[in-house]
């Protein structure tokens, strides 16, 4: 069978621990569709050009004549409505179907029909006071359990293989991988549909993540990026609002694994202490992933969220003071309802000062269920373009000026890949997928190999890539 994955780094972990259930019980999983009896395509629900590509590849695997199933964020947001609608899919599956997967497709292939997932509201599975959550029987995806938790328990149900520590496998072997410190968020931004059929924020257990770290290493990966819907919370259910920066020596410490990067953090609960733990402790990306969303205060105000220019570039500039390269991110929607030409200027005034290494653009657009959806003051859709187009202009142009102002740095370069003589990799400020990258010049090719680490000096950057020297020729 085939294990078709889209949108986040949060579903990659949810599609290795199906593919870890399904293994174990038997199946042979690919991530190539080709020749596939049964083709699983974890969807992705974030946002509509998302929802489009995740029904087309639903359209593109059943023309294989493969049966298809739809799981993942679209089918839990969607469930029966999405079954409708795709009558291509021969069943869409929630999370509550994920610990029995292999039993549904077993069926699938035997030419039962299967019931589709009826959508519900996942926040009310769990007790209102974090602090309950962890005796609570709900699945929770890339979790590996939907038994209560207790301390010292790794991830894994009764059914996990006896040679398996953790309910996971890798679907990819490269030096980098994604690690789940919680699923779910408790904020209810106005424009945000995620907690809805996500559910509320259950932070892993210290065990569970060291285990699975422990693993990871094992199995190839050397950077760990730590993912959830809100980082920042994590702990707060285990007693301890603190833990991830408890946590975060503890996981560079692990052996094999050379950078720990931390991913989605929300800036009103990014603390000082946090701060510090990402800036300066060794083996961890001074990297600083904050989805700032906007930064005129009336239009945050709009979104639920808190904040302003001068606040956000208070916080940039306590990153700063602990490290100086740091490396900083966002993602800025435009279009929101209300907005104006001033919101729009002072977003603008705050991005030319902020020294961004990466921004992620969005133009605003009515998701489900969501209050945004009901809010007046809706901005025609040319509007919306225009502003986008004009943002995503800056951003690039801001982007690159960071990246020429890197120029003569010493960096450390994780390599991802080695063709045809040529060697690239990134550095502490660029996080896979969404960042730039860094080409080594002058390497020599034929002895390095992904997962090496090396040190260099950029030398020169085209847009927010660069290209840097070996300074020493050493490799760890």
């Amino acid at each position: 069978m085939a294990l078709l994955t889209l949108g986040c780094a949060r579903n990659e972990v949810d599609s290795e621990e199906l593919a870890a259930r399904l293994s174990g019980d038997g199946w042979s999983v690919t991530t190539d569709g080709e020749g596939a009896d049964v083709v699983v395509v974890n969807t992705c629900g974030f946002v509509e050009a998302a929802k489009r590509e995740s029904i087309d590849t639903v359209l593109d695997a059943s023309d294989t004549g493969a049966k298809v199933v739809a799981t993942g964020c679209l089918a839990e947001r969607y469930g029966n409505t999405l079954a409708k609608d795709l009558p291509e899919a021969d069943a869409v599956l929630g999370f509550d179907h994920y610990p029995d997967i292999s039993a549904r497709l077993n069926a699938i292939l035997a030419g039962e029909t299967i019931e589709s997932h009826t959508p519900r509201d996942r926040r009310t599975l769990l007790p209102i006071t974090p602090v309950e959550r962890s005796a609570a029987t709900v699945v929770v995806p890339g979790h590996g359990t939907a038994v209560p938790r207790t301390p010292g328990h790794v991830a894994a149900d009764p059914r996990t293989p006896a040679h398996l520590k953790v309910l996971r496998q890798r679907l990819d072997r490269g030096p980098v991988a994604s690690l789940k410190l919680a699923s779910g968020c408790d904020r209810r931004c106005s424009f945000c549909a995620i907690p809805s059929f996500r559910g509320a924020f259950v932070s892993r257990t210290p065990d569970e993540l060291l285990a699975e770290a422990g693993w990871l290493a094992t199995q190839g990966a050397r950077e760990l990026v730590l993912v959830s819907e809100n980082s920042t919370s994590y702990g707060k259910d285990l007693g301890d609002p603190r833990l991830l920066e408890k946590l975060l020596p503890q996981l560079a410490a692990v052996p094999g694994i050379v950078r720990v990067r931390v991913s989605y953090l929300q800036p009103a609960e990014t603390r000082p202490g946090l701060i510090e733990a990402i800036a300066t402790t060794p083996g961890v990306a001074p990297y600083f992933d904050l989805s700032f969303q906007h930064s005129s205060e009336p239009v945050l105000r709009r979104m639920r969220r808190f904040g302003s220019t001068e606040r956000f570039l208070q916080l940039l500039d306590e990153v700063r003071r602990h490290e100086p390269a740091a490396g900083a991110r966002t993602n800025v929607i435009v279009g929101f309802p209300g907005e104006t030409r001033a919101d729009v200027a002072e977003l603008e005034r705050f991005l030319g000062s902020a020294r961004l290494d990466a921004i992620g653009v969005f133009g605003y657009s009515d998701e489900d269920g969501t209050e945004a959806a009901t809010l007046p003051g809706k901005i025609r859709k040319d509007t919306i373009k225009r502003r986008y187009e004009k943002i995503s202009a800056l951003a690039d142009e801001l982007a690159s000026e960071r990246a020429a102002e890197r120029v003569g740095e010493l960096v450390e370069v994780l390599v991802e890949s080695v063709s045809d003589g040529v060697v690239e990799g990134r550095a502490a400020h660029q996080a896979p997928e969404v960042d730039g990258s860094t080409t080594l010049t002058g390497a020599p090719a034929g002895e390095m190999k992904s997962g090496d680490v090396v040190r260099a000096r950029v030398t020169a950057s085209i847009g927010v890539d660069l290209e840097a020297a070996l300074v020493d020729g050493q490799v760890r």
